[in-house]
This record gives C-alpha cells, sequence and structure tokens, in this order.
C-alpha cells in the first residue's frame, strides 16, 4: 500500500524582532526577493526556492502559550541552536555584500578541507548566517 506520508521541507520560521525590517535586510543583505510582507507586520516571506524562509515575531499570544518562549542568546559569545546557510556562485562577493548592507562579519571566506569556501555573518538579529560556495564534488 502506498503512503502519502512523504514530508516536504516546506518553511524556515526565523523569530526576529522587527518582521519588516528583518525582511528588507535579508533582501538587501543576501540578494532575496520578497514574496510577502502582511500588513500587520507579523508574517514575511521570501523567495528562495523549494523551501520559504519566512519571518515572525519572537514573542506572539498565538504560540507562546503553546509551545513555549523563544529564547534568544543574551550576549554575542551565544547563538541561536540553529545556523541559516545560504550558498553561492561567487561567495566572496556575496558575503562583501553582507557585510556593506549590515551583516556583521564573523569569519572572512575561507577554503575548507572538504572543497567548500565558507564565511560567517550575524543577522540584525544576531543570528548566524553561514555564506558558503557550492561544495565541489
Amino acid at each position: 500500500m502506498a503512503s502519502n506520508l512523504n514530508p516536504a521541507f516546506a518553511y524556515t520560521v526565523i523569530y526576529v524582532k522587527d518582521v519588516a525590517k528583518s525582511v528588507a535586510f535579508y533582501a538587501k543583505a543576501f540578494g532575496y526577493n520578497v514574496r510577502r510582507l502582511d500588513h500587520t507586520h507579523r508574517w514575511g516571506e521570501l523567495e528562495s526556492g523549494q523551501t520559504t524562509i519566512a519571518f515572525t515575531p519572537v514573542h506572539q499570544k498565538e504560540t507562546d502559550d503553546r509551545s513555549g518562549s523563544v529564547l534568544t542568546p543574551r550576549s554575542d559569545h551565544e547563538r541561536q541552536p540553529l545556523e541559516i546557510c545560504f550558498a553561492y556562485a561567487d561567495i566572496d562577493s556575496a558575503y562583501k555584500r553582507a557585510v556593506e548592507n549590515g551583516a556583521i562579519a564573523v569569519s572572512a571566506p575561507e577554503e575548507k578541507e572538504w572543497g567548500q569556501k565558507v564565511g560567517y555573518v550575524r543577522d540584525i538579529d544576531g543570528i548566524v548566517v553561514r555564506m558558503g560556495s557550492y561544495v565541489k564534488q
């Protein structure tokens, strides 16, 4: 019997302080197109291929009581328990654009032993964003 229970990875939801500012930042710093920003500024989406990158406020009455509060780092020495990763054909130019548009430089792109060039930045909410080249086969 065939099963209809094969999932599709549909969304990554990023909890942020200001949805409109974060959507604009990601569009400008990382090169995404805005798919949607609702009129209440409580939900935003970027065009990113098969999986949507979505933004919503850190605190919201709909989910805080059901699934708990979002914990945010208390200092620059802590980070979220996730990492957003973007791949680019020209990682050096992409990294430069991100930093020029407000991303906080963490580590400039460098070659890794697995055949990828990787750099790190933080977004305007302190979330670590890994920027890398496509992995060479």
